[in-house]
């Protein structure tokens, strides 16, 4: 299959042939998944972006040698002619490399040292690490590559949460009693703390999203990151969810390890309840209808009445008594408390009860939960 190159293509073509023949006299240095990534400049998905959206490493940036449409293309070729394919492959990754460079120049100084990887750690990754160590870059690569990596995820979360020495403690309650604000306090004053919401960037309720949702596999990826940072043997507090947060659940072994953390209830009167959800969901104020849409899904479940008087108190812009409202006909009475039956944590060991949502209230909180 003939393949028009242009001039512009033609001179990126030399500029890569000598930079393999340069690179190809040094061998490629590997490093497995277990390997430390904070020892690299940058971390670089040579993926295609809905790969490197789907899931990627820590920290990654995504400088795809080949687009999407690229790839099929090449793949579809290498069904009939093998050679072609791979001078049709090799062309796109030169022009597509010679494009990263120009960006590269003025962003990395001469000293980097960036990790590369590809799905397996093949020709994608290695074609662009030749021409990154031909200019002088210490470019090294993912053994494996991201499926290698995914397998060390998976392995390692389940060896630290089942042998690893991790000890939870559970805060419970019902919504709006600050659970999540808590956490915070005690991230400041120290403390280990999992926030399994941020990982997930849900709520978890109905009124709970936040933006898009990381795939299962990043959420995985990024739950494995935050309990590698983790002390064994040190209280690691985190929210009594439920295993589904949105639209990614919970790993089976973390599921089991909270079933067996002490747990803490924590209670807040009603009205401040109110004030703090109020706080925490802005965006409502400023598009009521978003919500009203959202509150029409309940209605199967708590009937037109009530949802039309939750839709006067929005139009009559009567956040306090919404918020109490929907707390105390909604997501109160849908609670499953820790303890009760189908609960996958168990009878609280401690009430932690707040008088009112202030900054000087949660401090004191903080103060008894990190008492010996």
């Amino acid at each position: 299959m003939p393949l028009n190159f242009a001039a512009r293509d033609w001179r990126e073509l030399e500029f890569v042939a000598w930079s393999f023949s340069r690179s190809l006299m040094q061998d490629i240095e590997t490093v497995t998944p277990h390997h430390p990534l904070e020892e690299f400049s940058s971390i670089v998905d040579v993926r295609t972006p809905p790969e490197f959206a789907e899931d990627h490493l820590p920290g990654a940036i995504n400088l795809p040698v080949l687009t999407t449409a690229q790839r099929v293309e090449v793949g579809t070729l290498y069904k009939q002619d093998p050679f072609a394919a791979r001078i049709m492959g090799a062309r796109y990754i030169s022009l597509n490399a010679a494009d990263h460079l120009l960006t590269l120049e003025g962003q990395w100084d001469r000293h980097a040292q960036p990790l590369l990887y590809c799905w397996r750690g093949g020709l994608r990754s290695h074609s662009l690490a030749h021409i990154l160590r031909s200019v002088g870059w210490r470019a090294r690569l993912l053994e494996g590559g991201y499926k290698a990596y995914r397998k060390f995820v998976l392995a390692d979360s389940d060896e630290r949460l089942t042998r690893g020495g991790l000890h939870f403690h559970v805060l419970a309650g019902l919504t709006g009693t600050g659970k999540t604000r808590l956490l915070h306090h005690l991230s400041r004053a120290g403390a280990q703390v999992l926030d399994l919401e941020q990982l997930a960037n849900h709520r978890g309720s109905l009124l709970g999203n936040l933006g898009p949702q990381p795939s299962q596999k990043l959420f995985e990826n990024r739950l494995h990151q935050a309990l590698a940072t983790m002390r064994a043997h040190s209280p690691i507090f985190v929210e009594a969810e439920s295993n589904r947060i949105g639209q990614c659940h919970l790993p089976a072994p973390l599921w089991q390890r909270l079933a067996e953390a002490p747990v803490t209830e924590v209670r807040l009167p009603l009205p401040h309840r109110a004030r703090l959800l109020l706080q925490d969901y802005p965006r409502f104020l400023d598009n009521p209808q978003e919500l009203m849409n959202l509150l029409d899904k309940l209605r199967p479940l708590r009937g037109n009445e009530q949802v039309n008087r939750w839709h006067e108190h929005i139009l009559a812009k009567d956040w306090p008594a919404f918020l109490e409202s929907v707390l105390r006909d909604h997501y109160d009475p849908a609670y499953r408390a820790a303890g009760e039956k189908d609960s996958n944590y168990r009878k609280p060991d401690a009430v932690l009860a707040l008088a009112d949502d202030s900054p000087t209230t949660f401090a004191k909180a903080t103060r008894q939960l990190l008492a010996p």
